[in-house]
Parts: C-alpha cells; sequence; structure tokens
C-alpha cells in the first residue's frame, strides 16, 4: 500500500470532502450487526467519526502515524497504526469492513484475504470512494479540468485509474448488494477549493520534481468567486 499523504495530514483532515449523512443511513438499514467495525484506511478518521453514530465499537487503521494525529477524536474509536494487508484482528471479528477513498492503493489480492478472515460469516464490506470533482461555474470547472487533465496529467499514479473507472474495474471478490446513487455536495469559497487541490496526491508529485506548485500554474485562469456550488459522485462498492 503506498502513502502518499502523511506529509499533508493537517490539510487533509480540512479539505477532504465529507461523505452525507444518507450514506450511513443507508448502511444501517443493510447491517447484519453492529457490534464491531473495522474501518480501514481511515486517514484523518472521517468515515470512522460517522461509524460511531452506528457501531458499538470502531476499530479505525492506518499505515500513516502522522493522519492518525490528526484523525477525529471519539470515545468509540480505536485507532491503531496497521497496514490493510495484516492486521492484528482475530479471525471473524467483525459486522463490517469499510474502505474510504483508499482501496485502489491496497494490493487487492492480500487485502481481500484478509478481509475474509477477520469478517464474521455474512459482514459487509463497504468500498467507499468519490470521484473527480464537479463545479456548477463552468470558467472555474475548465480551470481545474485543465489542471486535472493537462498539467498534473503524467503526475498521477497509475492507480488512479480505478477512481476514474468509478471503482467499477477494481477486484470485488464478494456478493454484491444494491445501493442508491449518492452524491457529495458542498459549497466552497476560494480557499476551501484550493485548500482541496493542493492535498492531490499528484501535485506533490509535481511540487517534488519540478519544486514548484502546480496550483500557481492555474491561478491566472482562475476567476475569482466568493462561493461555488461543487460536488462529487460517490462511488460504493458493498458486498458480503
Amino acid at each position: 500500500m503506498k502513502d502518499n499523504f502523511s506529509h499533508n495530514s493537517g490539510a487533509y483532515a480540512q479539505f477532504r470532502p465529507a461523505y452525507p449523512d444518507e450514506v450511513f443511513t443507508f448502511l444501517k438499514t443493510i447491517l447484519t450487526g453492529n457490534k464491531r467495525v473495522w474501518d480501514c484506511a481511515t486517514g484523518t478518521g472521517q468515515v470512522a467519526g460517522k461509524l460511531a453514530g452506528l457501531f458499538d465499537e470502531v476499530y479505525a487503521t492506518d499505515l500513516s502515524e502522522n493522519q492518525l494525529k490528526n484523525a477525529v477524536s471519539h470515545a468509540r474509536i480505536h485507532y491503531s497504526q496497521q497496514v490493510a494487508e495484516q492486521t492484528r484482528f482475530p479471525d471473524e471479528h467483525f459486522d463490517c469492513i469499510t474502505v474510504g477513498q483508499a482501496v485502489h492503493w491496497f494490493d487487492f489480492e492480500k487485502f481481500y484475504a484478509e478481509a475474509k478472515r477477520v469478517l464474521k460469516p455474512n459482514g459487509l464490506i463497504v468500498i467507499l470512494g468519490y470521484g473527480n470533482i464537479q463545479i456548477e461555474n463552468p470558467e472555474i470547472q475548465k480551470a481545474v479540468t485543465k489542471l486535472y487533465a493537462k498539467i498534473l496529467g503524467n503526475y498521477w499514479d497509475a492507480e488512479r485509474r480505478y477512481i476514474d473507472e468509478a471503482y467499477q474495474t477494481i477486484p470485488f471478490p464478494f456478493e454484491e448488494i444494491p445501493h442508491p446513487e449518492f452524491t457529495i455536495k458542498h459549497t466552497w469559497n476560494r480557499d476551501q477549493l484550493l485548500g482541496y487541490l493542493n492535498t492531490w496526491s499528484a501535485v506533490k508529485h509535481y511540487k517534488d520534481k519540478h519544486e514548484i506548485n502546480p496550483i500557481d500554474l492555474l491561478l491566472p485562469e482562475l476567476p475569482d468567486f466568493e462561493t461555488a456550488e461543487i460536488s462529487f459522485p460517490i462511488l460504493l462498492r458493498i458486498g458480503k
């Protein structure tokens, strides 16, 4: 599993979009048990915080110590630094496993073997993610699309294609459960948009090679605005 985000954990916690409550309301309706959940690659605990309202105990793991230091605090969340593919959890321990915006970094075969080991019979695995940002203002969208596709085109990791393909091409060796479509919606100001763009892994790769921030190349083409309506399509695979 790659670690592209330890360097920027504070910004990640502040600027990454949040999954809407509707996702977790739906999840509650299909759970086979609510005692324990493993939130794998929890990052700064964004999903774990939501799961604390559904489960008695949330076990949240991440490769990055830095991410965990910036994670949300809750009495029912137990954080530990562990890799996705090999954990210290007992067999058949969890009612549910969640992965938010991270499964594309995993060794699929090893992770799924570990997931099947620690899941209870009929337990659920929930793969969450979100697609590319969609902005109502066409001028802002045009500038951000240029950043994504042209300026940073060669600086995205190969695994990014799984996001572009809406997680439909990842291996998923489980009995799939149908679900509604969900969307993340926010109203962001300019600083929030730029803060989010600065969390992109390709931005870090570009800065490492050229020693300049590619966001600076975007600024002349980004129109001034107070707020903009933005959205992200939620990528979701649920299985048992």
